[in-house]
């Protein structure tokens, strides 16, 4: 799996579903949530900020509240490369992995708060669980992944690691158009 990198975000304790995806978004289409990933935070205009591979760095408990699958959705559909996050809901947390968006928890988020300028670029190292400040080359430990979630990460989702694994079993063959 490639390295992320981005520019990096910073957002609080307890960002619910709400403030990453309001309600009102439900019924867009999945293609277009991205446009209001994160319209109910304290980051206005956040869609028209973000950029393929923008690192979220938070606090605790992130993605809490209603279980909306959604949510991750926008977020990915955004270009978000991936959230830090010292906690996560774990239904959030297992809705992200599914759709191939990398969450990793650290202990470190208060640090990275106060040691990163918001807006500098970060270097995701998902594989090694490492995060490091491009323009201080300081790094900061992020909470390894199982193997289970980067391999579904690795596939690009929970669809595609099924995929793969079913045609590794011959139990699925690709029909080619003529």
């Amino acid at each position: 799996m490639k390295k992320n990198k981005g520019r990096v975000f910073f957002l609080g304790d307890n960002i619910d579903t709400d403030q990453i995806l309001p309600g009102y978004a439900m019924s867009v289409p999945a293609n277009k949530l991205g446009e209001y990933a994160l319209k109910g935070s304290s980051i206005p205009g956040f869609a028209d900020k973000v950029k393929p591979g923008d690192v979220i760095i938070a606090g605790n408990n992130f993605g809490c509240g209603s279980s909306r699958e959604q949510a991750p959705v926008a977020l990915k559909e955004a270009g978000v490369g991936a959230v830090i996050a010292a906690s996560f809901a774990m239904i959030f947390r297992k809705n992200s992995i599914n759709i191939g968006l990398p969450i990793i928890p650290s202990g470190c988020t208060d640090q990275m708060k106060k040691e990163i300028p918001e807006g500098d670029l970060v270097e995701v190292d998902i594989e090694s669980g490492i995060l490091m400040h491009i323009d201080s080359g300081r790094t900061y430990e992020l909470r390894k992944l199982s193997e289970p979630a980067l391999a579904t990460l690795r596939a690009g989702g929970l669809i595609n690691r099924v995929r793969d694994i079913l045609r590794e079993r011959g139990e699925l063959i690709d029909c080619k158009k003529a």
